[in-house]
């Protein structure tokens, strides 16, 4: 697959969070890692991909958030300007999207070993399958915190439902979504406003898109990620201190 740089796929960051859990005064996405800004790590991999095809969306600390992407890359940015949830992000970050874009990849901030390498598989997978929309799972031993994917009986990806609102049964499933996404750009337009936040956390949950594509019969596609720790999100300064472990050993 070539670069993306014709704008045919658009990549867009989540970077709007506060990180409560990293009990700090800092946005969560500014934390160093490896001597960068974590934001810095997943937006080097953004645009080995797509180029200059990628909007960061900001939220908390939004300027400063700005001044320290757009020092070292050369994209867009949309404004989250309060925290209604995943779903709402990927809204704000709609307008920003260029005319000649057909597929939306949609990235989170605080998951900076994600590789360039399988977002293109996760691309190419997407649109050789024709697919509307494309999760990219992982299986974990320990899946608590994230959010399950539930499968029928002949492997179709029937929904992702979050910790919070999984039942005992759906806890015990072990493939979770990694919160990446490949969405093809008129689903993702038509699906994020059909959204709604009748969830625990009263949030616009852009998990929702999947079983809004199953009960309109739209394409549903599952594509592993072998390696769990491509995944693997930054939520707490302990899980900082992982992760930088593990990039000094590798």
């Amino acid at each position: 697959m070539n670069d993306l740089n014709d704008g045919s796929v658009v990549i867009v960051i989540l970077a709007a969070g506060k990180g409560t859990r990293m009990k700090s005064d800092k946005a969560k996405v500014l934390h160093i890692l490896s001597g960068r800004p974590m934001i810095m790590h997943v937006v080097d991999t953004a645009v080995n991909v797509a180029g200059e095809n990628i909007i960061i969306v900001v939220g908390n600390q939004a300027e400063k958030v700005k001044e320290v992407v757009s020092a070292n890359a050369d994209v867009s940015f949309a404004l989250q300007n309060e925290q209604r949830g995943t779903g709402h992000a990927v809204q704000c970050a709609l307008p920003e999207l260029s005319k000649g874009c057909n597929n939306v990849l949609i990235l989170s901030g605080d998951v900076p070993l994600i590789k360039s390498s399988t977002i293109r598989d996760l691309i190419a997978d997407h649109v050789n399958n024709e697919n509307d929309v494309t999760v990219l799972g992982v299986s974990l031993e320990n899946p608590f915190g994230y959010g399950r994917i539930v499968e029928n009986k002949s492997g179709g990806v029937e929904k992702i439902v979050e910790e919070t609102d999984a039942d005992e049964l759906e806890k015990n499933i072990t493939t979770v979504n990694s919160g990446i996404y490949c969405v093809k750009r008129n689903f993702l337009e038509i699906s994020l406003s059909e959204i709604k936040s009748n969830n625990k956390q009263n949030e616009i949950y852009l998990t929702d898109i999947v079983e809004i594509a199953k009960n309109h019969h739209n394409t549903i596609g599952l594509k592993m990620c072998e390696d769990q720790t491509e995944v693997m999100g930054i939520n707490t300064s302990r899980d900082l201190l992982n992760v930088e472990t593990m990039l000094m050993e590798s």
